[in-house]
């Protein structure tokens, strides 16, 4: 039986997924080895570096990540920047193919007057700070008493709750040393989140939704004036299950309003379009919107009302967006890598956000590398043929280089690590946050 050495740059839940559905295809007539590249020293991509620390699914979604990987028949490097590193030249010549599953990082631009002013932000840089990524700095401003997050997704909700959210409650967590002292120095009293469209028309889902408007110490608040449904809405409400548990959780907000008088307060505002960001000498003042309402069809239509809710800083949080990389070919408008259903050229493949865009939830990449899974083994005669595709060779060129990596033993030692630092502080992990601390503790 023939051989196929497989490259894959990512190792998040669309690159490990996809390697586990090629080892474990009925399809293949071939041997497969399979490297896994990524550019942190640790694997799991946005499971670990884009979901607060306070969702403790998570952790079941990284524990099955970590049995693949684990298994000893993928090999994990980390630590390892592709284009710099190894490049595309490396890649062809040790192996048949690749598929990039780099995700997406960056936040989507909201091109609107005074985006920029100091004290606006976006909400993937918060995600990255409050997540410990090493590569983003370890102090957060956070000294706005009143907050404005842009966007009805996840992130929004993720962002909102966890700057309204008393941060003694996040102690449970693996939230970082610096991130929980950064938190209790913040003056927040009030955190605004606004959506364009109505409470039919939310992108969050019903578990983020329900933390999000039962945190404890912090009173969450909604607007009669915000209810309103169309005909779309109601089909919309009858047809699907999720958006029926989710205006169901914001009606009862409605009916029985929380006015504890809680010190923090969570509101939801609906029906409301960013229009400026509004600044005093050169920082966020305000945020001015557009109220909207329904159009019949399940979008909106602008009313010429205008408002300014007084904030002193903006998060947006309208989407992320994927990075370029080198030498593979790049959508700049959407952030993806153009592909027909995973195929992007000869050798190349994409999995994940990178492939369609960075929309759905984790569940929704499983089906995506199944796709591309497809078209992989669908290819074996156009695959490339590497003139050196031993295993060892690929750890020669990068020992050559004076690469620093991080392999699955390595990590299993930054794991140990992590879990004894929380169990000296009664917690179940405090993760490491400088770059030098993993490679030191992945060498010990």
């Amino acid at each position: 039986m023939s051989k196929m050495r497989l490259a894959i740059v990512g190792a998040g839940p669309a690159g490990i997924y996809a390697a586990d559905l090629l080892i474990k295809s009925e399809l293949r007539d071939f041997e497969v080895s399979i490297d896994i590249f990524d550019l942190l020293p640790a694997p799991y991509g946005l499971v670990r570096y884009g979901v607060a620390p306070d969702h403790p699914r998570i952790k079941g979604i990284i524990r099955a990540l970590y049995e693949v990987l684990d298994r000893g028949d993928i090999r994990f490097f980390g630590n390892v920047q592709y284009g710099k590193d190894i490049t595309m030249a490396d890649l062809k010549q040790h192996y048949n193919a690749v598929i990039f599953s780099t995700g997406a990082v960056k936040d989507a631009d909201l091109n609107i007057p005074g985006i920029d002013l100091e004290g606006s932000f976006g909400a993937a840089e918060f995600v990255n700070w409050y997540d410990a990524h090493p590569d983003f700095p370890r102090n957060w401003p956070l000294n706005a008493k009143e907050v404005a997050v842009i966007g009805n997704g996840n992130v929004a909700l993720d962002v909102a709750r966890v700057l309204s959210k008393l941060p003694e409650q996040m102690l449970a967590t693996d939230i970082p040393a610096n991130v929980y002292e950064g938190l209790k120095v913040s003056p927040v009293t009030d955190v605004h989140v606004f959506g364009r469209r109505g409470p039919a028309q939310v992108k969050f889902s019903p578990l983020e939704l329900r933390e999000a408007t039962h945190i404890e110490g912090v009173d969450c608040i909604v607007y009669d004036e915000d209810f309103q449904y169309d005909d779309a809405s109601r089909e919309a409400i009858d047809s699907n299950n999720q958006t029926r548990v989710m205006v169901n959780t914001l009606e009862a907000l409605r009916e029985e309003p929380q006015n504890t008088g809680a010190k923090r307060r969570l509101h939801l505002h609906f029906f409301s379009t960013p229009i400026e960001v509004v600044g005093v000498d050169g920082k966020v003042a305000a945020l001015k919107i557009e109220r909207t309402k329904l159009d019949g069809k399940g979008g909106v239509i602008a009313t010429g009302e205008f408002r300014e809710i007084p904030v002193q800083a903006v998060y947006r949080a309208v989407g992320y967006f994927g990075s370029e990389l080198p030498e593979v070919p790049f959508d700049s408008k959407y952030g993806v890598i153009p592909n027909e259903g995973g195929r992007v050229a000869p050798g190349v493949y994409a999995t994940g956000w990178i492939k369609r865009g960075p929309v759905g939830l984790i569940g929704h990449t499983k089906s995506d590398a199944i796709e591309t899974i497809g078209k992989v083994v669908a290819d074996k005669a156009t695959w490339w043929q590497p003139t050196s595709p031993s295993e060892e060779s690929v750890v020669e060129l990068l020992e050559s280089r004076g690469v620093d990596f991080v392999g699955w033993p390595g990590w299993l030692k930054i794991d140990a690590q992590e879990i004894a630092l929380g169990e000296a502080a009664g917690r179940e992990r405090i993760k490491l946050v400088e770059r030098e601390d993993f490679l030191s503790v992945a060498k010990s």
